[in-house]
């Protein structure tokens, strides 16, 4: 395509909200745009940069073992439920309700999707392990959304769920993952760390 063909502003003048330097350059350089707090449309260049990225993990997953597929954005409250989660998830958790007053939420992950299928679905020790993956919109209802996309309402994430049958499959299956994120921040030629964190809910 043709630079003059391409649908391309960027911003000279920065939005009084735009407080972090990668968020600023993102606006500036005519990636994205805000559409609302913490809501964006990714303009042609960023989602071009995102594709290249997901492509790139989708590359490494497959090399880990991991398998890909789609999960809805919308899940019923019951599943939350059945996990505990809903109310412990917090005022993140968007929730809402269908014309027959049944009760939905918009998934910020998901672990409660996955685990059901798998119940349901994986009848043999045989089968296991099994690691499966998707990247997918989130949805979270973040209390100050004012970072660009690093804490977002709405978001891209690539997560990943694994079954195993003992501790040891479950290691060597979180080493080929570490491995694999390894190899996607080599590739980018990014300096990184990895650090231990909380898990949170």
């Amino acid at each position: 395509m043709k630079q003059s063909e391409l649908f391309l502003s960027t911003m000279r003048d920065m939005p009084s909200d735009a407080e972090t330097a990668s968020h600023r350059l993102l606006l500036r350089g005519g990636y994205m745009r805000q559409v609302a707090a913490g809501v964006y449309s990714y303009l042609p260049l960023g989602w071009k940069v995102l594709r290249n990225l997901q492509e790139l993990i989708r590359e490494e997953m497959e090399r880990a073992g991991a398998q890909e597929m789609l999960m809805p954005a919308m899940q019923p409250a019951d599943l939350w439920r059945q996990s505990e989660r809903y109310e412990v998830y917090g005022e993140e958790l968007m929730r809402l309700c269908d014309r027959h007053e049944r009760e939905f939420v918009l998934g910020p992950t998901h672990e409660e999707v996955v685990t059901a299928l798998v119940r349901d679905e994986v009848n043999s020790y045989k089968r296991l392990p099994l690691t499966l993956y998707q990247i997918q919109t989130k949805y979270r209802d973040e209390r100050r959304p004012r970072h660009g996309l690093l804490r977002c309402r709405e978001f891209i994430m690539k997560d990943a769920y694994s079954f195993h049958l003992d501790a040891d499959s479950l290691q060597a299956q979180y080493d080929r993952m570490v491995d694999a994120y390894h190899r996607v921040m080599q590739h980018l030629n990014l300096t990184y760390c990895a650090v231990e964190a909380d898990a949170g809910a």
